[in-house]
């Protein structure tokens, strides 16, 4: 954990850390909460941290919440990927959920939030099979109508739409002379009639879908904010989906680094441990430095976000994220690597972790995305 914590947030940390330990401490107990592997996201688990009150520690008290800010959500989010609960919808809920308090009306404010509280999911859908990378260039339309809008088109890579009560959907709603005008958000919910959720399967067990949407009809008052200025409200967003990524995989980058050195100082070959060689010595090392510079910066960033709530801090919010999901993924291969044929094995839990990384460097802007943002900020 941060080296500095306030007493209060180092009581928040070893109670997620005992929470982690008792309910998914072990390989057994989470094979079965996650059907080995194949769903990332277990409700009667999640049901339970929304009892304890933590899955409500980024919404305001008026809607139930404990209304803490980014340092506090943070270090829930890095404690409970270091434990491996499989909450994998609390991401895209948390995020879909700040647009609707951002921008949202009063009732889909509360409807959304409330349901956060008690253990809802929610989804926020963005990417087309043309659109991934390249947002603004999305094409599902929506288009009025008497009493509301229309929505025809198809969205892909939407994360726990199966699981979702709504999915808040970045919809075109006119052509106008720059691509990122005429974008609108609308709460849709699942059970919509015209709406088509179709799960796409991948390494990393069921959690994205296609949507299809066919007719399907949204009244007015589905509209989130302002007609026309999705993009706007999508930027307004950009520091805690950037953050809550970050936080993530410092969670899963410290897992996989622990579980290393765990392996590496009981293996022994040549008549001594493995890790006592230079070769794994020198390795561990780097991992341990990359991991404190990593965690320094999220902390850091997090604290000015909390200063400033309200600034958009681009640079630095791309920086956590490329350098967290970038060395996740680098710590789990060489756990991999270190543990030979065991880290491929399904017995000891590193192939799961590497797994669970690599996609992260792609998702929530890739990192070459992330260093085209960075650079931009220095006049490039």
């Amino acid at each position: 954990m941060p080296r500095v914590l306030t007493d209060e947030r180092r009581d928040l940390v070893n109670a997620i850390g005992d929470f982690c330990r008792r309910e998914c401490g072990t390989k057994e107990q989470r094979d079965k909460l996650t059907a080995h592997g194949q769903e990332p996201h277990n409700q009667e688990l999640y049901a339970k941290l929304a009892d304890l009150g933590w899955l409500g520690i980024a919404v305001p008290e008026e809607y139930g919440g404990s209304g803490s800010g980014m340092t506090d959500l943070c270090l829930f989010l890095e404690e409970t990927a270091y434990g491996l609960v499989p909450i994998s919808g609390f991401a895209t809920t948390i995020i879909a959920a700040a647009g609707y308090a951002k921008f949202g009306s009063a009732d889909q404010r509360r409807t959304v939030l409330e349901g956060v509280v008690n253990g809802r999911i929610e989804a926020i859908s963005m990417s087309e099979p043309e659109a991934g990378s390249d947002v603004a260039a999305l094409t599902c339309r929506a288009e009025r109508t008497e009493g509301g809008w229309v929505v025809n088109g198809q969205k892909t890579w939407c994360s726990n739409a199966h699981l979702a009560d709504h999915i808040l959907l970045i919809a075109r709603t006119s052509q106008e002379h720059s691509k990122h005008l005429g974008l609108t958000q609308f709460l849709v919910p699942t059970e919509a009639e015209g709406l088509q959720i179709r799960g796409i399967d991948t390494m990393g067990g069921r959690e994205v879908n296609d949507l299809y949407f066919t007719d399907c009809f949204l009244p007015d008052s589905a509209v989130v904010g302002t007609v026309g200025q999705a993009w706007t409200q999508l930027m307004a967003g950009l520091n805690l989906e950037r953050m809550i990524l970050g936080a993530n995989m410092l969670g899963v980058a410290r897992r996989a680094f622990d579980d290393t050195v765990e392996y590496v100082r009981q293996r022994e070959q040549f008549g001594r441990p493995v890790g006592s060689f230079q070769a794994l010595k020198h390795r561990i090392a780097d991992m341990a430095t990359e991991l404190e510079c990593a965690q320094l910066l999220l902390y850091h960033v997090a604290a000015a976000i909390d200063a400033e709530p309200g600034t958009v801090f681009a640079r630095e919010a791309s920086m956590v994220k490329l350098k967290c999901t970038e060395l996740a993924k680098h710590v789990t291969l060489e756990g991999m690597q270190m543990m030979g044929g065991y880290g491929y094995s399904t017995e000891y839990g590193m192939e799961s972790l590497l797994r669970s990384t690599v996609v992260s460097t792609v998702y929530g802007g890739t990192s070459e995305i992330q260093r085209d943002i960075i650079g931009k900020t220095y006049g490039l």
